[in-house]
């Protein structure tokens, strides 16, 4: 632990809609750029620091699976290969920022990406090294979400940090409804029960039976993966713990 961050290590997980434009899809040079330099911003506080990457600016799986009439094992293994497009993409992005990076993957792609070997990742992160994280946990039916659960259990991190485009968890699409009520914090239970699409119900779960904190915010803002891993309290923390001011 360092006197900059209240954390050792975090797990970031950005989707895959992170790496482009609203509305497009692929990957956009700014966009790229933008979510490498407020990586390596907040790994100044020397923090350790897993990402896993999403893919759905390429393909969705769930998609393309109902699209195209083929198999959903086959469309999320398609879908996994996207992933590991952004995070080919994001590790040449933040060695171009004199971040040193490892781009680890769940299936074995020697030519481009190491083995995830929970040994070597932690390593990795104990020399200072960004570990990008791609292929989901190589298991079809599987969300990139879970796949953060997993990976942060695993690597003994201390809370998931989950990026989005808004600034915490609604008890409604704000987008929809314009009064919709943000909350500051809020159980793991809550967010199970009332299916409030945080993360998919087994990575919220997952979370939940180890004890792993998760934090939701508006990456958009500059600085923001800063100062979460300050310790600001900005966007939505979900614990197991009942909300401060709640009976």
């Amino acid at each position: 632990m360092t006197a900059q961050s209240p954390y050792q290590r975090v797990l970031l997980k950005i989707s895959g809609e992170s790496f482009s434009k609203p509305g497009e899809g692929g990957i956009n040079s700014d966009e790229l750029q933008n979510i490498a330099s407020e990586i390596v911003e907040a790994m100044k506080s020397g923090i350790g620091m897993a990402v896993v990457v999403g893919g759905g600016n390429m393909i969705r799986g769930a998609n393309l699976a109902r699209e195209l009439s083929i198999d959903q094992s086959t469309a999320d293994y398609m879908g996994m290969l996207g992933t590991v497009m952004n995070g080919m993409a994001l590790k040449e992005a933040l060695e171009h920022l004199g971040q040193p990076a490892r781009l680890m993957t769940a299936i074995n792609m020697p030519s481009i990406a190491e083995p995830f070997i929970r040994k070597r990742a932690m390593r990795h992160m104990e020399r200072g090294r960004c570990i990008i994280l791609a292929a989901g946990t190589g298991n079809p039916f599987f969300t990139t979400d879970t796949c953060a659960s997993l990976r942060a259990t695993e690597l003994n991190c201390d809370v998931v940090l989950k990026a989005t485009k808004v600034d915490g968890v609604y008890e409604c699409d704000p987008a929809l409804n314009p009064d919709a009520k943000r909350f500051d914090e809020l159980t793991f239970a809550t967010a199970i029960e009332d299916r409030l699409g945080v993360m998919d119900l087994t990575a919220l779960s997952m979370c939940m039976e180890h004890g792993l904190p998760v934090i939701v915010f508006d990456f958009k803002e500059p600085g923001n993966i800063a100062r979460v891993v300050g310790g600001a309290q900005i966007g939505t923390l979900i614990h197991n713990h009942t909300p401060s001011g709640t009976a």
